[in-house]
């Protein structure tokens, strides 16, 4: 490969069109291919269009499909778009899987195929969102340019023939996918049907090679500055693990220095934000305002900080999949409420499945009326639209087993009619639900860092964060009907109630958020292990829960994992704690024992403290130092929303049924599913329009996956 280098006013300006330069020196080494693609690059960042006019009534609620034009001949396409528009789908996502054939081989695009299948979902009154190629590299890419490849963790090579085989932190792989990217946008950025752009496809690998590794470098030299300052914070003369060149340091993902891991992770984080950006700056100058621009997220996974990735984003959106067994209503709602959080505003599920998928141990099928019920529960959590993966299954490729809407000949599968009655259902729900979203009194905070820092440090292998934080999360929204789970360093002005499950890191940030919204008359409740770590995954000099011990007036004399139950008793009952154990004491009279521990062969927690709070004003703040489950847990909750002064209009629902309420500042719309097995009667408190069914109803009786979506003025 012929090698130039690049002048310093080209590396200059590719340092702002290309994240991945921000180092970018003079004399850099780039091949022919990649210096002419880095020349268009920075020119093409200055275009600017101005947006076309927005098609006139697009629909409050989208139903979409994955359609994949690409792999059928075009005689087909009408066909297919036939069967859409009489199932009432009203969008398509395609292309996020077609690089090899918009650009069969370098600088050879071919868009006129997309184009062609823009103007047949047109002429079906479907919508269109593009995805960008970059998931799926073509051979000619990878084989021409294997440094692009990524480095798997064990050092070998990635090949070609699945999807992500991609560097994301490669400088070369950034600028071809610019160029792709600035072309599809030049050619229907400004398309009346083009709605919206995914970019990428579920980030999630990532390469440990020489590239990534001298990036990481120069992250942690932009973050500590000095090698004394990183070795300090990360008390690197434990083990003799001093450094005294930034080469030296490795690259750790599961067990090592828990500020390097944490630091690996954060890096990961910025890398995956700057790889997007790099997408968003070929989209953006060339593309209409009334276009968003999302990535599809997936519910809790953990591979980096979505607040981070999602944060130059206009939408989040994510991929709602139930895999094995059944829906659980109560952590696919955390899953939404999560994903509502990232832009603390409404979302789209991008994919979710048409009764069952392929990639789990057992893929069962959804039930016959879940797949509807599930659709309305996404509806209800703030989604704007639901899509379904896929359409139709290829006829070869690793996803063959894959739910789809039409089988292998071409022709509906039985669920095509329960995913048409959905299409139904949103044609006659969209203009009550438009304009709305979820309003919720209370929040749950959910921290990356802590998420990570206890992952690699359970102490007991059944402490999961995630599970503890969906087990607040069940009782508190069976009480309240809502709930926002945001990050902790976002404003929490608007919430009477602020829970904290396992908030185990908290900058100083983040500290000085959490005693300004108590002081201000906010109720915070903290739970095990929160308060333990600083900002490099250090301990506290404090003791649990770290700067709040002041504000709490008490603090965590010792934690224990627990090998044998101990029991626990006080304002919230009697109950037992399983897992984790944390001995709480007082240093203020004004703070009160709530919870106690009883007699163990343990010995250290007989008679002591097991939950404490103080109040602050018109605040308060709580700490529970054993776990809740049960009883204890449902008088926890009861008790929490009492004492912040949250007090629904609606008590608790008949077992099984789930309440999900939007509104705006004129009316509110009730969703209520039921998802038990035998019918069941909700009392209203007052009477409702019955947005599917018509009439006014002060009652409503829903059998097994029923759906009633009710709308009624603001009280």
């Amino acid at each position: 490969m012929k090698i130039f280098r690049l002048p310093l006013t080209l590396c200059l300006a590719a340092a702002v069109t290309f994240p991945g330069w921000a180092r970018c020196a003079p004399g850099a080494p780039i091949s022919a291919a990649g210096a002419s693609i880095a020349a268009a690059g920075v020119a093409h960042s200055a275009v600017g269009v101005a947006p076309a006019a927005a098609p006139s009534s697009p629909p409050a609620l989208y139903l979409g499909t994955a359609w994949y034009p690409e792999q059928w001949p075009e005689s087909r396409w009408n066909t297919d778009l036939d069967l859409m528009e009489a199932a009432h789908i009203r969008f398509v996502r395609i292309g996020e899987f077609a690089w090899s054939r918009l650009e069969p081989s370098e600088g050879d695009y071919h868009l006129g195929w997309m184009y062609r299948a823009i103007r047949a979902a047109e002429s079906h009154h479907i919508a269109v969102v593009i995805g960008t190629p970059s998931a799926a590299p073509p051979a000619w890419l990878t084989s021409k340019y294997p440094e692009t490849l990524r480095v798997k963790q064990d050092g070998r090579l990635d090949q070609h023939g699945n999807r992500q085989q991609f560097n994301w932190a490669d400088p070369l792989y950034r600028r071809l996918v610019y160029a792709m990217d600035v072309q599809e946008a030049r050619r229907f950025g400004h398309d009346p049907d083009v709605i919206g752009w995914q970019i990428d496809n579920e980030y999630a690998a990532l390469s440990y090679g020489p590239i990534a590794k001298a990036q990481f470098e120069n992250w942690l030299q932009d973050h500590y500055q000095t090698l004394d300052n990183l070795n300090s914070r990360w008390t690197t003369a434990y083990w003799s693990q001093t450094y005294t060149a930034w080469s030296q340091i490795p690259i750790e993902t599961n067990y090592g220095n828990p500020g390097l891991l944490l630091s690996w992770k954060r890096f990961v984080s910025d890398t995956w934000r700057s790889y997007q950006l790099n997408q968003l700056r070929a989209l953006r100058p060339n593309i209409d305002r009334r276009q968003f621009i999302t990535t599809n997220m997936m519910g809790f996974f953990n591979g980096y900080d979505a607040y981070t990735v999602t944060r130059d984003l206009d939408m989040a959106s994510w991929d709602d999949y139930v895999g094995t067994g059944q829906l659980d209503p109560v952590s696919n709602g955390a899953k939404h409420d999560l994903t509502r959080g990232f832009l603390r505003k409404n979302f789209w599920v991008m994919e979710t499945q048409p009764g069952f998928v392929n990639w789990s141990p057992d893929n069962n099928s959804l039930d016959k009326g879940e797949v509807r019920a599930m659709a309305w529960h996404d509806i209800g959590h703030g989604a704007d639209a639901v899509s379904y993966w896929q359409w139709r299954s290829a006829l070869n490729g690793q996803e063959e087993y894959h739910g789809t809407l039409l089988g292998a000949d071409g022709t509906p599968v039985p669920l095509y009619s329960e995913v048409a009655q959905i299409g139904r259902d949103f044609g006659k729900a969209g203009p009550a639900l438009a304009g709305t979203t979820v309003h919720s009194q209370v929040a749950i905070l959910h921290s990356y860092d802590s998420y990570w820092a206890i992952d690699w440090q359970r102490h007991n292998k059944a402490f999961d964060p995630i599970a503890t934080m969906v087990t607040y999360y069940g009782a508190i929204r069976a009480l309240a009907h809502s709930v926002d789970i945001v990050n902790p360093d976002v404003d929490l002005s608007q919430y009477k109630l602020v829970i904290a499950p396992a908030l185990n890191l908290i900058t100083d940030k983040e500290a000085a958020n959490l005693i300004s919204y108590v002081r201000d008359g906010g109720h915070l409740v903290l739970t095990q292990r929160s308060g333990m770590k600083n900002a490099d995954n250090g301990l506290q000099t404090e003791r649990q829960p770290g700067p709040l011990v002041p504000l709490l007036g008490g603090r965590v004399e010792q934690y224990y994992a627990l090998d044998s139950t101990v029991p626990v008793s006080g304002v919230w009952g009697s109950g037992d704690t399983h897992v984790w154990a944390e001995l709480l004491s007082t240093s203020d009279p004004e703070t009160h024992v709530l919870m106690r521990y009883g007699n163990t062969p343990l010995g250290w927690l007989n008679g002591q403290p097991a939950a404490i709070t103080r109040k602050v004003g018109q605040g308060s703040i709580t700490y529970i130092g054993a776990d809740l489950e049960g009883a204890t847990l449902d008088n926890a909750a009861k008790w929490m929303m009492t004492e912040a002064g949250v007090h629904p209009e609606f008590g608790p629902l008949p077992a099984g049924v789930d309440l999900y309420i939007r509104s705006d500042a004129q009316h509110e719309v009730w969703i209520l599913i039921n998802f038990g097995p035998a019918p069941k009667t909700v009392d209203l408190p007052s009477a409702f329009q019955n947005v599917l069914a018509g009439g006014s109803q002060r009652s409503v009786t829903l059998k097994r996956f029923d759906v009633a979506v009710l709308q009624r003025a603001v009280p």
